[in-house]
């Protein structure tokens, strides 16, 4: 326990007192456009009740192409899924954007992201959605994606963009900042949106401190666009590998946000230490049920300090997340204790009891 409150008290340092060589302050820190300021945050927060949801992708799509493909795209299961959701009580769902599907179809990308929030907002449910990510396959395609791999977890997930398109940053950052402002523009007044996640877990997959330019650069370009709702990119490592993408992260972001896939115990500590930075809260991945992140004891907690929760996975399907990280079941059987998601297909939950306490908690 010392030595993990002494990491997020590093990470404090770092963004809020800014204790580092002048010298890393420069390769850290960066002019990109106005950052809310703490009472705006507050302000934007005070509006609403307090939130959950879950990281979404309906059960039959395996990676963020197939999801929003024209024809893959799948409206019948996500009015489905989202209805189970709206039973829950659930307020926001956090998805995962594709910079491929955009590349090969841009308007048709932005014509489903529009069909979706109607969906969503039938529902009563208001997103958030991700650009980029560092997990899983290095490399993507357009057109049919692959099958999931029997029991292994997250077999299809697609890191965005590929890793060999980061080579060549002149032309990468140009299509990007075209699909980015574009996006931002086009929904950024949509009041149907929650917030937008720039990046997801930057550095992970090894890149570490590589992705540095990267996190700069989507904050550069969704500033130039300011769209009206808040920006975040969330917190995920905290070893001193990762202290300058932090640093970043937290100077950053108008609303604070963090994964957390600890105990409760041990999740308050990074809760106590995060309200020090004085913004809102958003847990935008917590919930694994093997390493005792649990909805009995992490949501209430969550709840009780209004920190936005929001787990991994809803309903069992081609992204085989109720598999463990790197613990596959070769024969494909369903394991006794489920690792992340809620429901199984055909709607029975994997424990009954947590759909009781999340409707309790949700006020449901």
């Amino acid at each position: 326990m010392k030595k993990e409150r002494l990491s997020i008290l590093t990470i404090l340092l770092l963004a809020c007192l800014c204790v580092m060589p002048a010298s890393a302050k420069k390769r850290v820190k960066t002019t990109v456009g106005t950052r809310w300021t703490e009472a705006k945050a507050k302000g934007w927060y005070a509006q609403m009740p307090w939130l959950s949801g879950c990281d979404y992708i309906p059960a039959t799509a395996i990676n963020q192409i197939e999801m929003w493909s024209k024809d893959t795209y799948d409206h019948p299961q996500i009015d489905k899924e989202l209805g189970w959701a709206e039973e829950l009580g659930f307020k926001t769902m956090r998805v995962f954007l594709s910079s491929v599907v955009y590349e090969h179809d841009p308007q048709g990308l932005k014509e489903r992201m529009n069909d979706f929030l109607t969906i969503s907002d039938r529902h009563g449910i208001r997103p958030l959605f991700v650009f980029f990510d560092d997990c899983w396959n290095a490399e993507s395609s357009y057109g049919k994606q692959p099958e999931p791999k029997v029991g292994i977890h997250n077999s299809g997930w697609l890191r965005d963009p590929s890793m060999s398109l980061r080579k060549d940053t002149v032309t990468l950052y140009k299509n990007l900042s075209i699909y980015v402002k574009d996006i931002l523009t086009t929904f950024g007044e949509d009041k149907r949106i929650l917030l937008w996640d720039l990046y997801n877990e930057p550095g992970n997959s090894d890149q570490k401190t590589a992705s540095l330019p990267l996190l700069r650069k989507v904050f550069e370009w969704a500033r130039q666009v300011n769209p009206s709702q808040p920006l975040t990119a969330g917190i995920w490592n905290l070893g001193k590998d990762f202290a300058p993408l932090n640093a970043f992260q937290l100077e950053n972001s108008d609303v604070i946000s963090y994964h957390n896939y600890d105990p409760a115990y041990k999740h308050s500590e990074e809760i106590k230490y995060l309200q020090a930075l004085n913004r809102p809260l958003v847990c935008t991945e917590y919930m694994a049920r093997r390493g005792g992140s649990l909805f009995s004891s992490v949501m209430p907690l969550l709840k009780a300090n209004k920190v936005v929760a929001i787990n991994w996975g809803f309903v069992s399907g081609k992204t085989n997340t109720i598999y463990a990280w790197g613990t596959p079941a070769p024969d494909g059987h369903e394991p006794e204790l489920w690792f992340h998601d809620i429901y199984r297909q055909n709607k029975t939950p994997f424990d009954p009891e947590e759909i009781k306490i999340i409707k309790k908690l949700n006020g449901k």
